[in-house]
């Protein structure tokens, strides 16, 4: 676990307090109002009240940051197939089956399970838990690459970027039937389903209800009942791929949740065992949050899914 600092400087530009020590050190501007309101911080020698005190420029200040606490979920020893990784994040190519975050019925053996055990001691803390930054995810039978913060500063840092939509995220998919036309954009809102709210549904344009997603396939294989095409998303919304998918008639092969495997296709998939939905996250991109560098990421599409592509071109 991460042991308590203290951090001392001066302030670098006139501000509200709290936009003024997040612009002047490496702590989020909430996690600054957080360690104001627990008595954390001085300026002019005095103990901080409020974060909206006006400072100035060179005023000195002083932060005492507690020991980032243990978080609920327990580290587990797993494996990891990592991409890149520094001390501000790290970026993982998970395996289909793995789910990314604890929730009930999945406790254990997930992502975070394993960044904890991955990351230990390397955690700054996310809002002063000794965690990982999650900041996106990809569903538990989606293979592919996901960024992870292990700071303040770089989990705020991503999740602006997600926010304005921003990152670059293609996805490989085999879906049934062969889409026509063979490029083009799907251009709608994402909700919970009347029928199943277990489940993601196209919503009317004018619904109040759900959000704006938008995504831009292309087919890049025609196979025999099937196609393999790419995705980039606008937009990051729930089962967003496998929706827009499944609402233009061309759900994902192995999508049990929005789609059915074609009768021409069954006897295949049964023999090569392929039991989840035929999506691979292939490529992610990003301004990295402390650099302000550009970086990119790419993973190759995993056995179970190459097999699956093979038989269906031959």
């Amino acid at each position: 676990m991460a042991e308590s600092e203290t951090i001392t400087g001066k302030i670098v530009a006139p501000a509200r307090l709290d936009k003024a020590l997040a612009d002047s050190t490496d702590l989020s501007r909430a996690r600054v109002q957080t360690l104001i309101a627990d008595g954390h911080v001085e300026i002019r020698g005095k103990v901080a009240s409020s974060p909206s005190v006006k400072v100035n420029e060179g005023e000195t200040f002083r932060i005492s940051v507690p020991a980032a606490i243990e978080a609920e979920a327990k580290p587990q020893d797993i494996p990891l197939s990592v991409a890149f990784e520094d001390e501000h994040l790290i970026v993982v190519d998970k395996p289909a089956g793995m789910v990314v975050h604890p929730a009930a019925g999945n406790r254990d053996g997930t992502l975070v399970n394993a960044l904890l055990h991955h990351c230990r001691g390397q955690l700054s803390g996310i809002g002063g838990v000794a965690r990982p930054g999650i900041v996106h995810r990809i569903d538990k039978d989606t293979s592919g690459l996901l960024v992870v913060a292990k700071s303040d500063a770089a989990h705020e840092g991503l999740a602006a970027q997600f926010a304005d939509h921003s990152i670059h995220r293609r996805y490989l998919a085999v879906v049934g039937g062969h889409p026509s036309p063979s490029v083009g954009t799907i251009d709608e809102r994402i909700g919970r389903s009347d029928a199943n709210r277990k489940k993601m549904a196209v919503l009317d344009k004018n619904s109040s209800r759900g959000k704006h997603a938008v995504t831009h396939y292309k087919v890049l294989q025609v196979m025999d009942g099937a196609a393999l095409i790419e995705c980039r998303l606008e937009t990051g919304r729930t089962h967003q791929v496998r929706v827009h998918c499944a609402s233009i008639g061309h759900a994902l092969i192995g999508d049990q949740t929005y789609g059915k495997t074609p009768k021409s296709l069954k006897t295949l998939i049964s023999q090569l065992g392929f039991a989840r939905q035929a999506l691979h996250a292939a490529e992610l991109g990003f301004l990295h949050p402390i650099s302000n560098k550009s970086v990119s990421f790419s993973s190759d599409v995993p056995a179970d899914m190459r097999e699956l592509i093979d038989q269906l071109g031959r």
